[in-house]
C-alpha cells in the first residue's frame, strides 16, 4: 500500500516539472469535508508534488455548478459532489469526461466509485445508533420503531430523505426493494403511515451535532445519524455510541472537474494521488469516511474497519441512497413531508 503510494508521488513529480498555470488548483467541498480535504488530500499531495492547492467551500446543489462552470471567469477546478449532482453535472456536460487510465484505472476502485465524470471520494452512511452503555442490546430498525418494547424517544433527521427508506425497512420491506417499493403512491403512502405511528415519540435533529447530542443527552434512546459523525463523538468524547450497518443507507461523494479548467493536467495527478489506497485509508482513522479505492480497508486495524463504510461486510449490509429517485422526486415528497409535520 506503502509502496503505491511513493511511486505514485514519484510519477506525479516527474509529471508536474515545468508545469505552469494561470492560477493554483482550487478544490470545492461542502464546508463539513474541509478539514479532511486539507489534511487527507491537499497538504500531502503539495508536499509530494509542490503543486499548490487551495480550497473553498461551496453549500451544494446543482444550480450553483451551473452557476461556476459557466462564469467567465470560473474559479473552480476539482469539486467535490453528492451522487445527484453528478448526475446532473455529466449530462449537462458541466464536468470533463475523466481519463480513467491516467487515475489508475477503474478496476483500482470498487464498482460504486466509477462513473464517466466523476470517481468516488469518500463513503458516508446514515446509521442507527445508541449507547450501548445504556442499552446494551443491538436494535435494528424495527426496534426502532417498537416503542412499546423499547420505550423511550427516538431522533431522525428532519427531512424526507432517508426516512421514508427506514419506515419501509421497519414495515418489513427487504432493504434491496426500497425504491421499488417508493416509486409508487402506495409505498410512499405506506411509508408515511409507519411514520405516523413513531410521530409522537420523534426528536427532530437538523445536523450531525444535533443527532449526536440528543443521544449522549438522554434525550433520545436511539436516533439516526452520521456514521462519521458518530465515529468522531466516540474518539473526541471518549463515547461507546453503537454502529448498525444493516440497512444503513450509504452516498458515495465523488471528485469531478469543472469543465474547461485550466489546471486539468494537475486536478488529474491529484486525482490519481487522492486514489491512492494508503492516503484513502486517513479517511477512516481521521474521519471516518470510507475509501473507494481497492485496498483502502486493508490493514487497517479491527476499530477502524468496524467503524469504516466500505469494508465489505458493513458495505455489503446497507442500502446506497437511489439519487435518480430523489432527483427526479425530492421536492414533491419534501412539500408532503413539511405537510405531514403539521398535522
Amino acid at each position: 500500500m506503502h509502496v503505491r503510494l511513493l511511486v505514485a508521488a514519484a510519477a506525479i513529480l516527474v509529471l508536474s516539472c515545468g508545469l505552469a498555470t494561470a492560477r493554483d488548483l482550487t478544490v470545492v467541498g461542502r464546508a463539513a469535508t474541509q478539514d479532511a480535504i486539507k489534511q487527507v488530500f491537499a497538504v500531502p499531495f503539495t508536499g509530494a508534488t509542490a503543486i499548490p492547492v487551495q480550497t473553498e467551500g461551496w453549500e451544494g446543489g446543482s444550480d450553483a455548478l451551473r452557476t461556476q462552470a459557466k462564469a467567465p471567469e470560473n474559479t473552480w477546478d476539482l469539486v467535490m459532489v453528492d451522487s445527484e449532482e453528478l448526475a446532473t453535472g455529466c449530462s449537462e456536460g458541466l464536468f470533463e469526461k475523466l481519463d480513467w487510465s491516467a487515475i489508475g484505472g477503474k478496476d483500482h476502485y470498487l464498482p460504486q466509485a466509477v462513473s464517466d465524470c466523476g470517481v468516488g471520494a469518500g463513503v458516508s452512511s446514515l446509521v442507527l445508533t445508541w449507547d450501548r452503555d445504556k442499552f446494551p442490546a443491538t436494535p435494528g430498525w424495527a426496534d426502532f420503531w417498537d416503542v412499546a418494547k423499547y420505550p423511550g424517544k427516538r431522533g431522525l433527521h428532519r427531512g424526507v430523505r432517508g426516512n421514508l427508506e427506514f419506515a419501509l425497512i421497519a414495515d418489513g420491506v427487504a432493504p434491496g426493494d426500497v425504491y421499488k417499493v417508493l416509486a409508487t403512491s402506495e409505498g410512499v403512502d405506506r411509508a408515511f403511515r409507519r411514520l405516523d405511528q413513531l410521530k409522537p415519540y420523534i426528536v427532530w435533529w437538523q445536523n450531525d451535532a444535533e443527532a449526536a447530542r440528543i443521544l449522549a443527552s438522554g434525550d433520545v434512546l436511539m436516533t439516526s445519524a452520521s456514521a462519521p459523525a458518530i465515529t468522531a463523538v466516540n474518539r473526541s468524547a471518549h463515547r461507546n455510541f453503537g454502529h448498525q450497518w444493516a440497512a444503513s443507507l450509504y452516498e458515495v461523494q465523488s471528485w469531478a472537474i469543472l469543465k474547461g479548467s485550466p489546471n486539468l493536467r494537475s486536478a488529474t495527478q491529484l486525482l490519481y494521488f487522492a486514489g491512492t489506497p494508503a492516503i484513502e485509508a486517513r479517511l477512516v482513522a481521521q474521519f471516518g469516511e470510507g475509501g473507494l479505492a481497492k485496498g483502502a480497508n486493508d490493514g487497517l486495524p479491527a476499530d477502524l474497519a468496524q467503524v469504516s463504510p466500505t469494508t465489505p461486510a458493513n458495505l455489503a449490509a446497507a442500502v446506497r441512497v437511489d439519487a435518480t429517485f430523489w432527483r427526479d422526486n425530492l421536492t414533491k415528497l419534501q412539500q408532503q413531508f413539511e405537510s405531514w409535520l403539521t398535522h
